[in-house]
């Protein structure tokens, strides 16, 4: 049974009350003051607070997918490994799984479209990554088989999952009721996470000598996306959207590879890479580096594109308003930015559900199809 299961939260729930009814029955029992008494109401307090504590965090990882699996909250890597093979034949995108979409008729593409499982591997950086691909049911009809698609990279926060998009977040579903009521266009979704090194944030850095995650996610990705599927190679075929490390690396790679991405939603993002010990020393002492990666500055320093810029923050319970603030006055034309501002909301994936409908309609409204 897996992490996120209802029967586990079912079970670990049925126990916690099966706990605190036998401390209720054999309290009068244990009222003695022998030790046997003592270590007894002993356990008992500890065995049902313990299960207490474990249901209210199943239900809490549940709703908010703090972690997916259980080899996840572990910080366990089961995944086989991928042979790569670099012969000039080798392909950049392989696809390992394929599911269907929980709507009505999902499981036939047509209707309801279809999730794949991939392993993006980067012809520059070298680096391999699982990701998940939405794609939606247009894709699969014979009247759109010569037609190509708009895309959007997706990416989650630190230390996320990729599932944390599909489950958590919901991006696939939404798409899918976006798209079928009318509201946005038929878009493929491109899902991972950031982390391309587990367990080192590299804020989405080409580390000097490390990992080439900028390189990996702006240039590889979409390369190997667009040689893969019906997607353009043009920055209005190319969008990026994110949450909180995913919401920064989004702005930063439609800021700095315009020629690449026309649109980048930031939600809930901050503006300039972190430095702390689950960094590491991302720049090595190149200052130049480090003001690249602050998003304020390059706007005052890099030249304006065509690029559009979508953030959100909210007035109560975001600590990013300020600096949100700061980014939309610095924006100058020709790029265009637009924000969303909610009275309140947490750093967290409630926040993010009633963000997300409408930063996609926004991206779409903002891509082409070819």
């Amino acid at each position: 049974m897996g992490l996120t299961s209802n029967k586990v939260l079912a079970l670990a729930a049925f126990l916690a009350v099966v706990l605190f009814v036998a401390t209720v029955l054999l309290w009068p029992r244990l009222a003695g003051r022998d030790w046997r008494s003592v270590l007894g109401r002993v356990g008992l307090l500890l065995v049902t607070q313990l299960m207490l504590f474990a249901t209210v965090g199943l239900a809490a990882n549940k709703s908010f997918l703090f972690y997916g699996s259980w080899t996840d909250l572990f910080g366990q890597e089961t995944e086989m490994g991928v042979v790569v093979d670099h012969s000039a034949a080798a392909r950049d995108l392989k696809v390992v799984d394929t599911q269907g979409m929980d709507v009505p008729g999902g499981s036939k593409p047509a209707v309801g479209g279809q999730i794949q499982k991939v392993v993006i591997t980067g012809e520059r950086s070298k680096i391999a990554s699982k990701a998940y691909v939405y794609l939606p049911p247009e894709y699969f009809r014979p009247q759109y088989a010569a037609q190509t698609f708009p895309a959007s990279i997706v990416l989650t926060g630190y230390p996320g999952t990729a599932e944390n998009l599909l489950k958590g977040l919901r991006y696939p579903r939404t798409a899918h009721t976006q798209a079928q009521a009318g509201r946005m266009q038929p878009m493929i979704l491109v899902m991972l996470r950031p982390t391309v090194a587990p367990p080192r944030d590299t804020e989405c850095v080409d580390v000097p000598g490390g990992p080439q995650t900028e390189t990996f996610l702006a240039k590889d990705v979409p390369k190997a996306v667009s040689e893969s599927y019906r997607v353009g190679t043009k920055p209005r075929n190319w969008g990026v959207i994110g949450n909180s490390t995913g919401g920064y690396c989004a702005l930063k790679f439609a800021l700095h590879h315009p020629a690449t991405f026309g649109a980048g939603a930031g939600l809930s993002a901050y503006y300039r890479a972190a430095e702390d010990p689950t960094t590491g020393d991302l720049f090595h002492g190149d200052n130049g580096r480090r003001k690249r990666a602050d998003l304020l500055w390059s706007l005052d320093h890099v030249k304006p594109s065509k690029t559009s810029f979508l953030v959100t923050s909210s007035k109560e319970g975001e600590g990013n308003l300020r600096d949100t603030v700061k980014f939309i006055g610095k924006v100058r034309p020709p790029a265009r930015v637009s924000s969303i501002t909610l009275d309140s909301g947490g750093h967290n994936f409630g926040t993010w559900r009633r963000e997300i409908p409408a930063a996609m309609e926004w991206i779409s409204g903002r891509l082409r199809a070819s």
